[in-house]
Order: structure tokens, then sequence, then C-alpha cells
């Protein structure tokens, strides 16, 4: 029992030389090194009182750090002093509450947002540069995203109202808000790193944003820039087999135990186009321009229309499977597939995380859904690129169709 209060007290200390470390190298006139340590500290004391007393200890103690606060901003104002801001006074009630957060528990929550109070306070110019190259479409798509995810998602209610058991507004709108979120990650990225991104990481931001739209883009642009051809190439290829990661990352968000099952098959995929993506490559080829240009990722009507057409999709998945057995659900997920595969693989992952669906008929339906994606972008490309471009994409599209269909067939 001793030794665990005086390793919380240790903690609560280390805490706040951590954040009173940052604070005293910038020369914060208010508190520093010793005063940060001695709050958390302060903190940590009141909740152990607290704890054979009376829980307002705790809240005195919140109290006094206040008046301290108040206390020394009047004698630097005095004095002449300059700290109109407000970051040190709250980092200051913080860390008090954190020192008691971390004798009342979870002890690891107060250790990891003491490291966050720390990581804020030090990364001031750089979060301030990164709000200032925010354009007004940036924030709007950010705010967009705390309305889908924050706002929206909680009221909705988390039951059926289908003959089949398997649509929930809830469950469907959280899909809404992984796919949303996974789109927001590429679009930042792509503002991040900009539009004269190396060709490798073009194609890995195309795959991330949506390698159909990248598909469609660089076709474009062969027709008008013939020598952009090879360097195209490489870049859907790339981005159709970022496609693979993207879906690896949806099924373990939805189904954790259907992730081992379809691993195996669809990380063969995986290699089957980094092994093509190394043959196509080109060394010192970088693109110009990007014609990609993403569009705001949190808009709520294309929301809506996911929401829409993953509820669709699991209702046809699970329709199929009670009406024509198998034969339907690989229909279903060839039909879906061709214009979006993010659908198919939630649904899907979802009858499996149900037990509605076996896992291993479930990983035939996810990469049913990915071949036929790949069959239309090559048609799109064969319709909207030059004939090079059409042809070298439609060599290495017939080989990984070969070899998807071979997986199909031939995995256990």
């Amino acid at each position: 029992m001793l030794g665990s209060v005086f390793m919380d007290l240790g903690i609560a200390m280390g805490l706040g030389l951590l954040v009173g470390l940052q604070k005293e190298r910038s020369e914060s006139p208010l508190a520093g090194l010793r005063t940060f340590t001695l709050v958390s500290l302060a903190g940590a004391v009141a909740a152990l009182v607290a704890a054979e007393t009376t829980p307002w200890v705790i809240a005195a103690g919140l109290l006094s750090v206040t008046a301290l606060m108040v206390t020394g901003n009047a004698i630097l104002m005095k004095a002449g002093g300059d700290d109109a801001g407000q970051t040190t006074e709250a980092a200051v009630l913080v860390m008090y509450l954190l020192g008691a957060l971390v004798v009342v528990g979870p002890r690891e929550a107060a250790i990891v947002c003491g490291g966050t109070t720390a990581m804020l306070l030090h990364l001031r110019e750089e979060l301030r540069g990164w709000v200032d190259r925010l354009s007004d479409r940036d924030v709007r798509a950010i705010m967009q995203f705390v309305v889908i995810s924050l706002v929206i998602l909680p009221v909705l209610p988390d039951q059926t109202y289908d003959p089949y058991d398997v649509i929930s507004p809830r469950n469907v709108w959280w899909m809404v808000v992984l796919i949303v979120g996974l789109n927001l990650a590429g679009y930042g990225a792509f503002r991040v790193m900009g539009a004269r991104a190396g060709t490798a990481l073009a194609g890995v931001l195309g795959g991330v944003i949506s390698s159909t739209a990248t598909t469609i883009s660089y076709a474009r642009q062969t027709k008008t820039e013939p020598d952009m051809g090879a360097t195209a190439v490489v870049i859907v290829w790339v981005a159709s087999g970022v496609v693979f990661i993207r879906i690896l990352l949806e099924i373990a968000a939805v189904s954790p135990t259907f992730l081992p099952v379809a691993a195996g098959p669809l990380l063969l995929m995986l290699s089957v186009f980094a092994v093509l993506s190394a043959f196509v490559w080109r060394s010192g080829t970088t693109p110009g321009e990007s014609p990609l240009k993403p569009g705001n990722p949190s808009e709520l009507k294309p929301a809506v229309l996911f929401g829409a057409l993953y509820a669709f999709v699991l209702f046809v998945v699970a329709a199929g499977q009670e009406l024509l057995g198998d034969v339907g659900l690989y229909a279903a997920a060839a039909v879906s597939g061709l214009t979006d595969v993010d659908a198919i693989t939630l649904s899907t992952s979802q009858l499996v995380e149900s037990g509605r669906l076996p896992a291993t008929t479930g990983w035939r339906l996810v990469l049913i859904a990915i071949l036929s994606n790949m069959v239309f972008k090559l048609v799109m490309a064969a319709t909207l690129g030059s004939k090079e471009f059409a042809r070298k994409l439609g060599g290495l599209g017939v080989i990984a169709l070969v070899a998807g269909a071979a997986i199909l067939f031939l995995w256990s």
C-alpha cells in the first residue's frame, strides 16, 4: 500500500517535471519547472487526503491553485509584464487535476494526458503553422466530419428495422464515419504532400483517396500528355495495390475475427501488385501537377449516399444468402464492386462478425468485388486514356485477374 502511494506521488511529480521542463525552456514568466512539479504533486496529495476525509479537498485545492494563478497574473501585470495568453494558466489547472487523477485512477489515462499536454505545449509554433496553412475548405471538411461523427452518430437508434435483422441506423452510420475518416486522412495527406508528390507517393495517396478516381484522372491526362503514360501506369497500379491495405484496415475495424482469415489471400494479391509495380517502375519518373483533385471528403450528401449504398448492399447480401445461396452472394459482390469496394467489404465484415456468414465465403466476396472493380478501371482506362496507357494497364490487369481467379479457386 505504501509503495503504491509513493509510486503515485512519483508519477505525479514526473508529469509535472515533464510539462514544467517545456515551460521553463520557453521562459514562461508565470510558471516553470518547479511550479508545475509542485502543482501536480499538490493534486496527488489532495487526492490522497480526500480518500481519507472528503472529496471536497480536491475542489478546495483546485480553487487554491486558481487563486495562485490570479495572484501571479496580477503581480505580473503590475510589474509591467505582458502575458496575454491563457495557455500556461490552463496547463497549471490541467496538471493539478492530472496529479489527482494519478491517485484516483485510471493512472494510465493521467500519464497519457500528461504526455499529450507536454506535446501540445512544445508544438506551439508547429500547430500555429499548420493552422495557418489550412484553407476554408479544409476547416469546413474537419467541421463536417465532427458533425458526422460526434453530432449525428450518437442520436441514431441502435436497433434493426429490416426483415433480415441486419440494418441498424447507428451501425450504418458507424460505417459512414469509418469511410469518411479514411477519406479525410487521405485528403489531409494530399494537402500536406502537395500535388507534386513523387511517383510512388502519388500512387499511395491515390489509393487512399480513391483508386477509381485516380485511374480516371490519370487516364484523361494521358490523352493530352502522351509522355505521361509510363508514369501514369505506375501511379494507377500502386493506387490499385494500396486498395488491399485499405480493405484490410476496414476489415480490422469492423471484424477483428475475420481479419486473420481474410489477410492471407488479400496479402497474396497485394504481393502480386507489389511485384508488378516493381516490374513497371521507371527510375526517375515523377508526375507533374497531379490531375487528381479530391473534393471535400466530409460533405454530408456523399456521406448519406454512401450510408444508403452500404445499407442497400448489406440488405442485398443478406437477402441473396437467404434466397439464392452462394450464387446470389457472388453476384451481389461482383455488381456492387464495380464502382465501390468499401460498401461490400464493410457489409461482408459485419455479417461475418455477427456469425451470419462464413469467413471463408466472406473473403471471396471481398476479392470478387476488388476484381470486379479492376475490370471497371480497365474499361475506364481503355475509354478515357491513350492507347499506350490502356495497353500497359490492361496487361497488368489481366495478370492480376488471373492471379485473383487462381486464389479464389485454389485457396482453401
